[in-house]
């Protein structure tokens, strides 16, 4: 009988996972170009098409619905740009130039329409304090931290110009990217991940 109940619990479960999983898809595209603000339980029902209970029975709140959102999107960051570059490429200078390029890549091909989520997301709530600011700063510390400890081994490998500092060069790297970014998407000018792809690897060659 235990048994059956999971089961049955599981199969209940799936649909409600799925329904879950579209509207945060749904939701951290719309992010982007609305913002987190403009999410609501009605916006997202009346985007999916499902019913605004059924939206807010999953979620409950905007606040929830905003935190769900942040933890798709992260997950989707992670897959398009970390993961390959982790897979592909070895620590240090290799992988430094794999996220640097990897991130790229996700503006490039719009994987949001609005850009990089969280480059927007950072804009928008800078000044707002409560849990949603604060998941958004958790989040991009992780990739400063990423950034920084990928420049940090390719200093100890030896694959860095001489008196490069591993802090500010993941700082600048950094900054490229959320202003190649904000280029990029306010102009509708890709070429824009050129230029920055050169300025990378010259910041990197010294």
């Amino acid at each position: 009988m235990a048994e059956r109940q999971d089961h049955s619990t599981r199969r209940t479960r799936a649909p409600g996972d799925r329904a879950r999983a579209r509207i945060v898809g749904e939701a951290a595209e719309l992010a982007t170009i609305e913002g987190l603000d403009g999410l609501s339980i009605g916006r997202l029902a009346e985007a999916t098409g499902m019913p605004k209970s059924s939206v807010h029975a999953l979620f409950g709140s905007k606040e929830e619905l905003q935190l769900a959102t942040i933890t798709a999107a992260r997950g989707s960051f992670v897959a398009v740009v970390v993961n390959p570059a982790f897979t592909d490429a070895k620590p240090g200078r290799d992988r430094l130039v794999a996220l640097c390029d990897g991130f790229l890549s996700y503006v490039e091909r719009r994987v949001f329409p609005g850009g990089c989520f969280f480059v927007a997301a950072s804009a928008e709530l800078g000044g707002r304090p409560g849990r949603v600011h604060d998941e958004v700063v958790r989040v991009q510390q992780q990739w400063r931290d990423l950034l920084e400890g990928e420049a940090r081994a390719a200093k100890e490998n030896g694959d860095l110009p001489d008196g490069a500092e591993p802090a500010q060069l993941a700082f600048e790297l950094g900054v490229i990217l959320a202003g190649t970014n904000i280029v990029s998407v306010l102009h509708d000018d890709n070429g824009a991940i050129g230029r920055a792809r050169a300025a990378i690897r010259s910041r990197l060659d010294g």
